[in-house]
């Protein structure tokens, strides 16, 4: 009895659909817990089962299982291991996860349920291809990881934890704005509706009447009265059709605008794991919505009350035919539900795959100059070309798929079409009705095919609009960076930072730390210098002190402040910051400095420049400051870049400078001018500096060495020089200090 059980849930085994290429750990641990019964939400999972740039680790998934009372069991397995262990997450293709939830008895059919194409039949060669990953004594096997519940299962981490809103209430809280032009627009429909309700009956009296006593003059005032109504419809649907595009518009516009509004409030963390191409198709799901809102919503609206007035006048004419009317729609119905399932499935997938493609094609474009550099064209365009593969296949899936069902319908709607002809001929020749009703029965056919198929439209266009709000509103619900806790903005003591034991890492399940139990001062108005060889945490530091991460452990207090208390947008209005990934925007080289909200102020432009020592050169071109600069400073010399964004944050006059690498593209000439003007500029400011060329920091205040994520030595330039330990290591080459 248990045994049937088993194999009844394995059946039944939930398919939970990843939203982008990143989630598919999470989305597999999501459908672990619905095949347990276990409530869950994607918000909750994503928390506890943290993406990196990288995606998600086994090691993650297991991780966050555990926090949520989930006990797991994984290695590197046998395919015969594999029958005691199900449902398990495998590691799939060496960069994905699925859940392996059923293998066939004779051990030929492996069922996967993948969070990226849905429920899928492999056979045991192509289950082996995607799976084995390595051979050990001679057995190949695959990683693999089994969840159960333990006794020690959290149901707080579930139950206790709101559920994401529904995503069409997204959409209907923008439709409410406009609830008075939509009453004009269903008065139009109304009004059209009635208007089309009358030809069937005129049909019907030019052959009953006008026809049968030869009355030419009564058959001309019925065409005059049908041609007066095809006026009157094609001017309300000209008003209805206008509103109706009116209101689309500005519901486009207010979705991607706070789209748009969301994304600058979600934290910096948030872009670290997201792919260019998955925030791209997000773009395109809101076309996709205005779609839906400008071509399928009212005009369904008309088409079912249409439907209704036609078929109950169907009714009256002939209970018969109006039955198989009914009976050929409910097939036809049928007909198109069956592939509803299968059209979700490659929606996802196909997004999926547009993502991929997206992103591909865009770093193909913008990266051309590199690769023919570089001699790998062939290479590089082979990896495309296999994306526009992938990318075809599901293509011609959604392809076959749609043409089954276009085959299907055609089918059922002209067998019922032939039925209804030969009922109503039949109806003729026994005298039950007149030419003219048949005439006008055909007619009322012909105007309620029309809505049968604008309704299986709208359901296909539903499903589809609710896919893509659910990816708009997955970035709708994501935490905002500021909340009701960090809104300080004041600072509350002198202009200092403290660095109190913190310790970080960019992944929750990484082994080792970034940084390892930190704790250092930055004085106010002096200028603090950060060393140290690459991948040692310098970077890191300077982006815990601007908030893009908190920290896992210890605290930065600022000016008196824990940082997690500020409103950081206020806080980085008073930081001047290059960092090593600075952007130049396809814009003016004065907006490219000056690139807060306000209006440029000429004074303090001219002044930031020539600190950086760029006026000159800008000065010499022909439009001068008001010169546009290509996308990502095309057209400029690295060392130019980075006096630009030198002169940027110098132009905040902030009270904080953090500089990350910011004169490591500059010849010596334009370093020593820039690094004299700075000194001069720094006076009275708290100043952060980064550098691998230590001749531009031995001037500092206070140089703090980092290795291996840990502070290892802290002093002025002298006095390291003196102790000749990792700081006199860096620099002794650099400077030819010698032995």
């Amino acid at each position: 009895m248990y045994e049937k059980k088993i194999i009844s849930q394995i059946k039944k085994f939930p398919i939970y659909l990843q939203k982008d290429t990143m989630q598919c750990g999470v989305a597999c641990l999501i459908m672990i817990c619905k095949y347990y019964k276990i409530r869950c939400s994607l918000q909750k999972i994503s928390e506890l089962c943290y993406a990196t740039t990288e995606g998600i680790s086994m090691l993650g998934i297991s991780t966050a299982a555990n926090q949520l009372g989930l006990s797991s069991y994984s290695g590197c397995m046998k395919i015969e291991q594999l029958y005691t262990l199900l449902p398990c997450i495998l590691h799939w293709d060496q960069k994905h996860f699925v859940i392996l939830y059923n293998i066939s008895k004779n051990g030929q059919k492996f069922y996967i349920a993948d969070p990226g194409k849905g429920k899928i039949v492999y056979s045991l060669s192509e289950f082996r291809k995607h799976w084995i990953s390595t051979s050990l004594k001679g057995d190949d096997r695959g990683i693999a990881m089994h969840l159960e519940p333990s006794e020690e299962l959290n149901t707080d981490a579930f139950y206790n934890y709101s559920e994401n809103k529904k995503s069409l209430e997204l959409l209907c809280s923008y439709l409410k704005k406009y609830y008075k032009y939509f009453a004009l627009i269903i008065l139009g429909l109304f009004l059209s509706c009635i208007l089309q309700l009358i030809m069937p009956f005129l049909t019907q009296s030019i052959v009953d009447i006008g026809i049968k006593h030869k009355d030419i003059s009564f058959i001309y005032l019925i065409l005059l009265g049908e041609l007066l109504i095809v006026i009157g419809r094609t001017g309300t649907d000209f008003v209805r059709r206008w509103l109706l595009l009116h209101i689309s518009m500005r519901i486009n516009i207010s979705l991607v605008s706070d789209f748009f509004i969301k994304l600058l409030k979600l934290p910096m963390s948030f872009f670290d794991t997201k792919l260019m191409g998955d925030l791209l198709q997000r773009m395109n799901d809101h076309n996709r919505v205005q779609s839906f809102l400008t071509s399928q919503l009212l005009s369904t609206l008309f088409s079912m009350l249409s439907f209704f007035v036609f078929g109950m006048v169907l009714l009256v004419y002939n209970k018969i035919i109006f039955g198989v009317f009914i009976i050929g729609s409910v097939f036809y119905s049928l007909w198109i539900a069956i592939f509803l399932r299968h059209r979700k499935i490659i929606d996802y997938e196909l997004f999926e795959q547009q993502a991929i493609n997206q992103n591909k094609t865009y770093q193909f474009v913008t990266s051309m100059q590199e690769i023919k550099l570089q001699d790998c064209e062939q290479r590089r365009r082979w990896e495309w070309e296999d994306i526009q593969a992938d990318l075809f296949k599901v293509q011609m899936k959604s392809l076959k798929l749609q043409q089954t069902q276009e085959a299907g319908s055609i089918f059922i709607n002209e067998v019922k079409n032939i039925l209804i002809t030969v009922f109503a001929a039949t109806s003729v020749i026994n005298g039950q009705i007149t030419l003219g009703a048949m005439l006008a029965i055909q007619y009322i056919v012909g105007q309620l095919n029309s809505p049968v198929e604008q309704f299986m439209s709208f359901i296909y266009s539903l499903q589809d609009v609710k896919i893509s709000l659910e990816r708009i509103n997955e970035i709708h619900e994501g935490k905002n960076e500021e909340s009701t806790e960090n809104q300080a903005k004041s600072f509350a003591a002198e202009k200092s930072i403290k660095i109190e034991n913190i310790d970080f890492k960019y992944a929750p399940h990484a082994l080792k730390k970034t940084l390892d139990g930190v704790s250092f001062d930055i004085p106010e108005g002096k200028v603090t210098a950060i060393v140290g060889a690459s991948g040692s945490g310098k970077t890191t530091l300077i982006k815990l002190m601007l908030g893009y991460y908190p920290v896992m452990s210890g605290s930065i207090t600022i000016a008196g402040r824990n940082i997690n208390e500020y409103n950081l947008k206020w806080w980085r209005r008073h930081c001047g910051v290059v960092m090593q990934d600075g952007v130049i925007f396809s814009e003016s080289i004065a907006r490219n400095i000056a690139v807060d909200d306000g209006d440029v102020d000429v004074m303090r432009l001219e002044r930031a420049a020539r600190i950086a020592n760029i006026h000159d050169y800008v000065m010499g071109l022909p439009l001068k400051y008001n010169t546009i600069i290509g996308r990502d400073g095309i057209g400029l010399s690295q060392g130019q870049k980075q006096r630009i964004l030198i002169a940027r944050a110098v132009y905040k006059n902030p009270d904080f400078i953090f500089l990350d690498e910011a004169t490591n593209s500059l010849d010596a000439k334009n370093e020593r001018a820039i690094v004299e003007n700075l000194d001069e500029f720094y006076k009275g400011r708290t100043v952060v500096v980064v550098a691998h060329r230590l001749s531009t920091v031995k001037n500092a205040d206070q140089i703090i060495v980092v290795d291996g994520g840990k502070i290892v030595e802290t002093g002025n330039h002298v006095s390291l020089i003196k102790k000749r330990g990792a700081y006199f290591n860096l620099v002794k080459n650099q400077l030819e200090l010698g032995t």
